[in-house]
């Protein structure tokens, strides 16, 4: 078993890394690590687990987010996923929406160490798999870095030893899930502290990292970084993290030459019945603050869902919207 490279990483994100975003983004970068959705435990015991676990080889490395607060059906959870081929599994213990916390997991948890705990022993010992925790640095008044840091302290005695830290603290009641993205204040300090004073375990910082550049400062003062919405709404900023991040000599790709694989994309979900605008809505953000950006977008977002382009012509869509663009830019290497 191969433990996955954490130095960059992609976040779960909800309606949004699906497999085909991910197909999208392996156009941009190979290292990156990706993750999947978060899928509750009981969707996976009592659902369609082979739809919720598909992937592609070419995903990986890939982690499995899971969700839920019962150690038994997490382990089971776990089971199921065991032969998948994913490269990790990682419980949600950041997410603050109402829904989630209904059920007794996500964010709430870190008001309950011993649970997380039990769930992360109950989870590692039913897989050979990494299993990590992706979790905020304090839940409502309970904030204070003592409390953190023993939740820390608990959940790595159980076995954990990758921890991957929202620097924001969530709030239960009062915001949305989209406010607590931007509403409580960064604490990168925060973080940095955890890694200091737990040097043994790996600490990944996850928040407000809006590129590559403010990626590596961070890289040193933590063990890796996880971008979030910055890597969904403007995905170039990944074009250099094999080269710069991983070391790897090929070079990264132009745009021009992502726009080549989106076309073959194209092709291919095509051939599986998949209809167009599934895959387009997730490259509308690849030119993002370049001339011809915003027709890239319309025709991408827009015209991509008239019945015409469905199918085979799913391609000619891609390479008529990436027309708009000017050379200099389709052919400019990423910045950096």
């Amino acid at each position: 078993m191969t433990t996955p490279d954490r130095r960059l990483s992609v976040a779960p994100m909800m309606d949004l890394t699906d497999s085909l975003d991910r197909r999208f983004l392996r156009l941009i970068t190979k290292r990156t690590l990706l993750y999947t959705e978060m899928v509750t435990a009981l969707a996976l015991i009592h659902g369609n687990a082979e739809g919720l676990l598909a992937h592609r080889e070419i995903e990986r490395p890939l982690a499995l987010q899971l969700g839920g607060g019962d150690p038994a059906l997490l382990a089971e959870a776990v089971r199921i996923a065991e032969g998948a081929g994913f490269d990790e599994i990682n419980l949600n213990v950041g997410c603050p929406s109402d829904r989630v916390s209904a059920g007794r997991f996500g964010a709430c948890l870190m008001t309950e160490p011993d649970t997380v705990a039990a769930c992360v022993a109950a989870m590692a010992g039913a897989t050979a798999l990494p299993v990590t925790v992706k979790h905020r640095i304090g839940v409502d008044d309970a904030d204070s870095y003592e409390l953190l840091s023993a939740f820390v302290s608990r959940v790595a005695d159980a076995g954990c030893r990758t921890f991957i830290v929202h620097a924001r603290k969530a709030w239960l009641s009062g915001l949305s899930p989209k406010e607590n993205r931007e509403v409580p204040p960064l604490r990168h300090d925060v973080v940095h502290r955890l890694k200091a004073d737990f040097p043994h375990l790996e600490i990944v910082l996850n928040g407000g990292i809006a590129n590559l550049d403010a990626a590596l400062q961070q890289i040193g003062p933590t063990d890796g970084v996880m971008i979030g919405r910055a890597a969904y709404e403007t995905p170039y900023i990944l074009a250099g993290a094999d080269s710069r991040v991983f070391g790897t000599a090929e070079p990264p790709p132009t745009r021009r030459r992502v726009v080549e694989g989106l076309c073959a994309l194209a092709d291919e979900i095509a051939a599986e019945g998949i209809p167009l605008p599934r895959l387009t809505r997730h490259a509308t953000g690849l030119f993002h603050g370049r001339p011809g950006a915003r027709t890239w977008r319309r025709m991408l977002g827009e015209d991509a869902r008239q019945p015409r382009w469905n199918g085979i012509h799913g391609a000619e869509l891609i390479a008529r919207a990436a027309q708009a663009i000017p050379d200099t830019v389709l052919d400019a290497p990423p910045a950096g």
